[in-house]
């Protein structure tokens, strides 16, 4: 894992609060508890609220390429990897859509200002990939309203895929884990990332940005709270032909954590854990409901 490292604002910081800490004392126990409240309010509410089992964990502690710091956004949670200039996963819970208008789709991505690398909106022009959404626009604006919509467009949010890829079969999934396995269950939690497996490949556009060989979304439902019922997996590789039927790219949850080097999942008993991320049961989901 790289080694962390205190940005310099927070060098140029330290001196104003030994200053405030000798003249104010009461006032900098104030402000420390405050700056403790909010790491324990996103450390232990807000963050869990958005994840299923926990967070995604490296296979491997000190494997860089899968280093990756949590931002939280409105309706989903991701792992972002500035290194890559990839989301390597993210996670959203859906519901059956309400009756809610149609968002307009905004016309421009939007950096990240979180973002160490400053990957933008142009850094995908002229270079053959489209700028793929992780958490899916049409999904969360319904459920998240505006706010979210425009989260999911910022390029923490985004990886380079395949025009036949994004507009075709992920787009299939994507409107399939909305308007069908979502009304099947009644909730569903999707996680959804790249997957880099060749020769490290960059976009020409721009060098911070690496191009995934293969995407993988998860899907879990549950029977009871804590306790899952079924899950389901698929693995797509960016040359698809965008007319393949979805159940060509079933896979079990183990497949994509060693495709991934990720571990999902991590606070299930083992037992549990272990049975169904070795799955592969798409009858439960009755794939045959949506054509695909």
């Amino acid at each position: 894992m790289r080694k962390k490292t205190f940005p310099l604002s927070l060098f140029k910081l330290l001196p104003g609060l030994f200053r405030l800490g000798r003249r104010h004392p009461l006032l900098l126990l104030i402000v420390l508890g405050l700056s403790a409240g909010g790491y324990g309010y996103e450390s232990y509410y807000a963050r869990p609220a958005l994840l299923y089992q926990g967070a995604p964990q490296s296979l491997e502690a000190k494997n860089s390429d899968t280093w990756f710091r949590i931002l939280r956004n409105r309706g989903f949670i991701l792992g972002y990897s500035d290194l890559r200039g990839n989301p390597l996963w993210v996670e959203y819970a859906l519901t059956p859509e309400e009756n809610t208008p149609s968002l307009k789709r905004p016309g421009h991505f939007e950096t990240d200002w979180r973002s160490i690398n400053r990957v933008s909106h142009e850094s995908y022009q002229k270079s053959g990939y489209d700028r793929g959404h992780m958490a899916p626009n049409y999904a969360i604006s319904h459920l998240y309203g505006g706010a979210g919509q425009a989260d999911s467009f910022l390029m923490t949010n985004v990886t380079p895929q395949k025009p036949k890829l994004n507009q075709q079969v992920w787009q299939r999934l994507e409107e399939a884990e909305i308007k069908h396995f979502a009304k099947l269950f009644g909730k569903v939690w999707v996680i959804a990332g790249p997957v880099f497996s060749g020769a490290v490949e960059r976009l020409s556009s721009d060098w911070m940005v690496e191009i995934p060989d293969a995407f993988y979304k998860i899907y879990i439902t549950e029977a009871a709270p804590g306790k899952p019922s079924v899950a389901l997996g698929f693995l797509m590789p960016q040359t698809v032909n965008g007319k393949e039927p979805l159940t060509q790219f079933l896979t079990s949850i183990d497949n994509i954590e060693a495709q991934t080097g990720l571990d999902f999942f991590v606070q299930l008993d083992d037992r549990t854990e272990a049975a169904l991320e070795a799955a592969i049961d798409p009858q439960p989901w009755n794939l045959q409901a949506v054509g695909k």
